[in-house]
């Protein structure tokens, strides 16, 4: 869990705008190891996809909605966002009029989830992307990010390319080459 840590801190202080934090197979204590491992300075950069509960605990900067977790616990008055899969659940997103963005996936073909490709046209991602701020996800890279911007979108995210990075100076190309929200 410490490389995990380390891993994030690398990229926020790289001068990625935001990490998300997305572990459905560990528990609250696991995530919060991982978590207390991160500098205090970066936790208000950090989004949960689950474990809501730990948002409380520290000073994390939102929340990422999504269909294991729809809902943000009561009383939580911090960011939110929300994962979508069509133009509908997007503009669903902007009509509800909590979310600072949604991110739309896949966009391309994933390059950490075999077999997972997109079903949206490019005119259908364009709208989408007009719609409100969206995060472009699933299969970026360096070499399609241009399409990626020639879209609209207000930014992308990243986790196959990360994946495959091993040192930090892999990450620090990954950085440069890509654009950020």
């Amino acid at each position: 869990m410490s490389q995990e840590s380390s891993r994030i801190t690398s990229l926020l202080a790289l001068g990625w705008d935001r990490v998300h934090l997305r572990y459905p197979a560990l528990n609250d204590n696991q995530v919060a190891e991982i978590i207390k491992a991160v500098p205090e300075e970066f936790h208000p950069r950090l989004r949960l996809h689950g474990q809501f509960e730990l948002a409380g605990r520290f000073n994390i900067g939102g929340l990422q909605l999504n269909s294991r977790s729809p809902e943000p616990p009561p009383g939580f008055a911090g960011a939110l966002s929300r994962s979508c899969h069509s133009v509908e659940e997007v503009i669903e997103a902007k009509r509800d009029g909590r979310f600072d963005c949604v991110t739309l996936s896949p966009i391309f073909p994933s390059i950490s989830k075999s077999g997972y490709t997109p079903s949206l046209t490019r005119e259908q991602m364009t709208c989408a992307a007009s719609a409100m701020p969206v995060i472009a996800l699933g299969g970026v890279s360096a070499g399609n990010i241009h399409m990626v911007r020639e879209m609209g979108f207000a930014g992308y995210a990243v986790l196959g390319a990360l994946a495959s990075a091993r040192t930090e100076e892999e990450l620090k190309t990954i950085t440069n080459t890509l654009f950020k929200i």
